[in-house]
């Protein structure tokens, strides 16, 4: 057994003795997100905005799209932000539970390999450090290194910072309050992301405009291309 092997099978015993697997759907013991529970997780269904992933009704136009489209290329989110997902990330996130972060990842993995997003560097959206120091942790990173992990693709958590210790979206009353928001709350601190094609982390999008916020920042330092990919969306 190789010593990186050997290391993770120790972690994961020490994890396991710290927090025993137990499905966040239905409580069963032995894992986090059982077979039965994860058979029931429906992608967010079509129709859907084809920039920026917002669910549509039939035969209707993204407003905000058509009249301004943003630098992201595109946003695709897994799962609507409700049930065993929102219960899955509001452990994960809050409650300090950060080994749900390689079944989530899985998830995210499985989707990208079906649909094949243009891929060379992940780069997760960033905590302000103060924000980062209050949590001890940052879920999207923790998501990132997972997902590279599985995918055999780089991480970059250092290229973009946040200069704002932004209010959360989820808590601002409407998208033009979340555009204000995040307005120049990130930077691009050198040229890594330059004729690369970049994926950005998070684990839920609301309205989008924070992933837009990066994806606007790396497309001026040279990105080739930026997707948004994400656990669950607000809908």
């Amino acid at each position: 057994m190789n010593p990186i092997s050997a290391s993770h099978q120790l972690k994961g015993l020490a994890l396991d003795l710290l927090f025993p697997p137990r499905c966040v759907g239905c409580g069963k013991g032995g894992e986090f997100l059982c077979a039965r529970c994860r058979s029931t997780l429906q992608y967010l269904p079509p129709p859907l905005c084809a920039r920026c992933g917002l669910p549509l009704p039939a035969g209707a136009e993204c407003p905000d799209c058509e009249s301004a489209p943003p630098q992201i290329d595109g946003i695709r989110s897994l799962f609507p932000y409700d049930g065993i997902i929102r219960q899955a990330i509001l452990q994960f996130k809050y409650e300090n539970v950060r080994v749900l972060a390689a079944p989530l990842a899985q998830l995210m993995w499985e989707y990208q390999q079906a649909r094949r997003l243009p891929a060379e560097v992940l780069m997760p959206v960033p905590l302000h450090p103060r924000r980062l120091r209050s949590r001890g942790y940052n879920q999207s990173d923790l998501l990132a290194r997972e997902l590279g992990r599985l995918a055999s693709l780089p991480v970059v958590d250092d290229s973009i910072v946040r200069r704002k210790n932004t209010a959360p979206q989820a808590r601002t009353a409407s998208v033009a309050d979340r555009r204000r928001n995040v307005a120049d709350a990130f930077a691009c601190r050198d040229r890594r992301a330059a004729g690369k094609h970049i994926i950005i982390i998070d684990d839920v999008c609301t309205s989008g405009t924070t992933l837009k916020a990066c994806a606007t920042v790396l497309k001026a330092a040279g990105a080739a291309s930026v997707w948004g990919l994400t656990l669950a969306r607000e809908v």
